[in-house]
Protein backbone atom coordinates (compact mmCIF):
# COMPACT_ATOMS: atom_id res chain seq x y z
CA UNK A 1 0.00 0.00 0.00
CA UNK A 2 1.18 3.56 -1.12
CA UNK A 3 -0.46 6.62 0.46
CA UNK A 4 0.50 10.01 -1.53
CA UNK A 5 -0.38 13.32 -0.73
CA UNK A 6 0.95 16.35 -2.98
CA UNK A 7 1.43 19.54 -2.32
CA UNK A 8 2.98 23.16 -3.67
CA UNK A 9 0.04 24.21 -5.82
CA UNK A 10 -1.65 27.37 -6.25
CA UNK A 11 -2.44 30.46 -8.39
CA UNK A 12 0.99 31.82 -10.24
CA UNK A 13 0.61 34.65 -12.83
CA UNK A 14 2.00 33.65 -16.49
CA UNK A 15 5.64 33.04 -17.11
CA UNK A 16 5.95 32.03 -12.95
CA UNK A 17 7.05 28.77 -11.30
CA UNK A 18 5.64 26.70 -9.05
CA UNK A 19 7.51 23.42 -7.37
CA UNK A 20 4.62 20.68 -6.61
CA UNK A 21 5.85 18.04 -4.24
CA UNK A 22 4.68 14.30 -3.28
CA UNK A 23 5.18 13.22 -0.19
CA UNK A 24 4.76 9.11 -0.11
CA UNK A 25 4.01 6.16 2.55
CA UNK A 26 5.03 2.63 2.27
CA UNK A 27 7.54 0.73 1.85
CA UNK A 28 7.13 -0.04 -1.63
CA UNK A 29 7.71 3.27 -3.17
CA UNK A 30 11.72 3.41 -3.95
CA UNK A 31 10.47 0.40 -6.14
CA UNK A 32 8.15 1.82 -8.25
CA UNK A 33 8.01 4.26 -10.76
CA UNK A 34 6.13 7.82 -10.16
CA UNK A 35 4.32 9.99 -12.69
CA UNK A 36 2.75 13.19 -12.30
CA UNK A 37 -0.70 13.78 -14.42
CA UNK A 38 -3.17 16.73 -14.44
CA UNK A 39 -6.87 17.22 -15.57
CA UNK A 40 -8.14 20.10 -16.53
CA UNK A 41 -12.26 20.93 -15.81
CA UNK A 42 -14.20 19.10 -18.80
CA UNK A 43 -11.29 17.04 -19.79
CA UNK A 44 -10.04 13.66 -19.13
CA UNK A 45 -6.95 13.31 -17.04
CA UNK A 46 -4.04 13.74 -18.77
CA UNK A 47 0.19 12.39 -18.24
CA UNK A 48 2.46 15.06 -17.41
CA UNK A 49 5.81 13.28 -16.34
CA UNK A 50 7.18 10.36 -15.12
CA UNK A 51 10.56 8.99 -13.49
CA UNK A 52 11.94 5.15 -13.34
CA UNK A 53 12.30 3.89 -9.39
CA UNK A 54 15.76 5.39 -9.01
CA UNK A 55 15.21 8.31 -10.95
CA UNK A 56 17.78 8.39 -13.72
CA UNK A 57 15.13 7.86 -16.47
CA UNK A 58 12.49 10.90 -17.16
CA UNK A 59 9.98 11.06 -19.36
CA UNK A 60 7.62 14.29 -20.73
CA UNK A 61 4.75 14.94 -22.25
CA UNK A 62 5.26 17.06 -25.36
CA UNK A 63 3.36 20.16 -23.59
CA UNK A 64 5.63 19.70 -20.14
CA UNK A 65 9.21 19.47 -22.45
CA UNK A 66 11.50 22.40 -21.56
CA UNK A 67 9.59 23.73 -18.69
CA UNK A 68 9.17 21.18 -16.25
CA UNK A 69 11.18 18.78 -14.62
CA UNK A 70 10.90 15.86 -12.78
CA UNK A 71 12.75 14.23 -9.18
CA UNK A 72 12.54 12.14 -6.92
CA UNK A 73 14.44 11.56 -3.70
CA UNK A 74 14.38 8.02 -2.40
CA UNK A 75 15.76 9.10 1.23
CA UNK A 76 12.79 11.19 1.61
CA UNK A 77 10.06 9.02 0.12
CA UNK A 78 9.09 11.72 -1.90
CA UNK A 79 8.70 13.06 -5.44
CA UNK A 80 8.64 16.40 -7.39
CA UNK A 81 7.85 18.55 -10.56
CA UNK A 82 9.89 21.49 -10.81
CA UNK A 83 7.32 23.75 -13.29
CA UNK A 84 8.83 26.97 -15.07
CA UNK A 85 7.33 29.51 -17.71
CA UNK A 86 3.88 28.03 -16.51
CA UNK A 87 1.15 28.81 -19.10
CA UNK A 88 -2.64 29.42 -18.75
CA UNK A 89 -3.37 26.14 -20.22
CA UNK A 90 -1.39 24.51 -17.27
CA UNK A 91 -4.18 25.24 -15.07
CA UNK A 92 -5.29 21.69 -13.70
CA UNK A 93 -5.71 19.54 -11.04
CA UNK A 94 -2.35 17.95 -10.66
CA UNK A 95 -1.48 13.94 -9.75
CA UNK A 96 0.71 12.29 -7.94
CA UNK A 97 0.85 8.16 -8.70
CA UNK A 98 2.68 5.72 -8.16
CA UNK A 99 3.19 2.75 -10.88
CA UNK A 100 3.24 -0.94 -11.02
CA UNK A 101 6.51 -1.22 -11.17
CA UNK A 102 10.02 0.28 -11.71
CA UNK A 103 9.95 1.29 -15.51
CA UNK A 104 8.25 4.77 -17.13
CA UNK A 105 5.10 4.28 -17.70
CA UNK A 106 2.28 6.99 -19.73
CA UNK A 107 -0.98 5.42 -19.04
CA UNK A 108 -3.29 6.06 -16.12
CA UNK A 109 -4.24 1.86 -15.95
CA UNK A 110 -0.40 1.50 -15.61
CA UNK A 111 -0.31 3.47 -12.09
CA UNK A 112 -1.69 2.05 -9.08
CA UNK A 113 -2.09 4.50 -6.35
CA UNK A 114 -3.20 8.14 -7.18
CA UNK A 115 -3.23 11.19 -4.49
CA UNK A 116 -6.12 13.46 -4.00
CA UNK A 117 -4.47 16.20 -6.38
CA UNK A 118 -3.89 19.81 -5.82
CA UNK A 119 -4.94 22.77 -8.19
CA UNK A 120 -3.04 24.85 -10.04
CA UNK A 121 -4.41 28.27 -11.48
CA UNK A 122 -2.09 30.13 -14.12
CA UNK A 123 -3.48 33.26 -14.79
CA UNK A 124 -2.86 35.22 -17.74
Amino acid sequence: QVQLVESGGGLVQAGGSLRLSCAASGRTFSSRAMGWFRQAPGKEREFVSCVNWNGYSTYYADSAKGRFTISRDNAKNTVYLQMNRLKPEDTAVYYCAAARSGALFVKTNEYDYWGQGTQVTVSS
